[in-house]
């Protein structure tokens, strides 16, 4: 493309989206674009699951003040964007540095007691993280569950009833994915998130999703992935209908890993190709993912393992390596839905 025409494309998705500053990513952070071509996103987000509450202000700090982290992964679920919200306002407000909102990339997710108020949840969301606006919003598991009440004016949830199925029991079976769709897109005219997208879409719902031929497409499916599960025909599939595939958890369940679960980063492939390229059986994980023009979410709150992550996007895999990666898929998911809903029998994934 022409320089002067890229130049009045930017323009005209800077025009279309009110005002956004020049995004001050690093070399290593750089961004992927979305499907309509307008907004960037990091290709590596720092990912919030399962980071305490107290963990949460030192964690955002060192990642974005001093690795340079530019995408933060949030979600109601999590139970902690109050604190993530803290955080950031800690860190926008604050004369001692540069960074500013418009240089941020913040994703939330709809939570499943929220498919039929859509317009609610992003609302609580953007209370709870202190911000006009998300970036990016997903729905978080194409699952509905039997409403849950909002609290009004009160940042946090006092309990974790938006993230109990009961086992399956709380499952509403009567929302379909276009409904939830409608109120996505809603949100989006109202200026209350930039883009929308969906998470942990197989490829026959997103088909379905997509064959209604939205108003506003999903940009993004953020899914599991990891060389244990490469994800392959899902990948094919959002790259032929224009959708950025995200991987979350690329180095396994992480804290999440139950004791009789294999230990991806043990791996001895994993293990044996960092040893050939100086680097950790993490950086390869990640290295593979992103040279499969994926992003990634990787959680740390720790500095030291939150540069080695963006440094994984500067090393390059041959296609031995590659395919010494490829071999490992097992068709292995840490996060089973099946096992979460016995009472509905429902696998979202078979």
């Amino acid at each position: 493309m022409p320089e002067y025409q890229y130049e009045l494309s930017f323009l005209s998705c800077m025009l279309s989206f009110i005002t956004r500053r020049s995004l001050l990513f690093s070399t290593f952070a750089m961004s992927t674009k979305t499907a309509d071509d307008c907004l960037r996103m990091p290709s590596i987000g720092l990912g919030t699951y399962l980071l305490e509450p107290s963990q949460v202000k030192p964690a955002l700090q060192s990642a974005i003040l001093e690795a340079g982290y530019r995408r933060i992964d949030c979600a109601p679920v999590y139970f902690n964007e109050d604190a993530i919200g803290d955080a950031l306002h800690d860190i926008l407000s604050s004369q001692d540095n540069e960074v500013r909102r418009e240089d941020l990339y913040i994703v939330s997710k709809l939570a499943s007691p929220f498919h039929r108020d859509v317009e609610a949840a992003v609302r609580k969301t953007l209370f709870d993280l202190r911000l006009d606006y998300l970036d990016l919003y997903l729905i978080h598991w194409p699952v509905a569950f039997h409403p849950v009440p909002i609290p009004q004016g009160i940042r946090g949830w006092e309990n974790e009833d938006i993230d109990d199925s009961a086992g399956g029991k709380n499952i509403d079976t009567s929302v379909s994915v276009h409904q939830t769709w409608q109120g996505m897109q809603e949100v989006v005219k109202k200026g209350l998130v930039r883009e929308i997208g969906v998470s942990n879409f197989p490829v026959m719902l997103l088909h379905e999703l997509l064959s209604s031929n939205p108003e506003i497409a999903p940009a993004v499916n953020q899914c599991e992935m990891h060389p244990y599960l490469s994800q392959r025909h899902l990948r094919a599939y959002c790259k032929a209908r224009g959708v950025q595939f995200q991987a979350y958890s690329p180095l396994g369940s992480g804290g999440y890993i139950e004791s009789d679960e294999p230990n991806l980063l043990a791996d001895p492939v994993l293990v044996e190709l960092a040893q050939k390229h100086n680097a950790t059986p993490a950086q390869i994980a990640l290295a593979w993912a992103l040279q499969y023009d994926t992003s990634v979410v990787v959680k740390s709150s720790s500095l030291a393992h939150q540069k080695e992550n963006l440094a994984a996007a500067s090393l390059i895999l041959d296609e031995p390596d590659i395919q010494k990666i490829d071999n490992l898929h097992r068709n292995y998911r840490f996060f089973r839905p099946e096992d979460w809903w016995p009472e509905l029998g429902m696998a979202v994934f078979h």
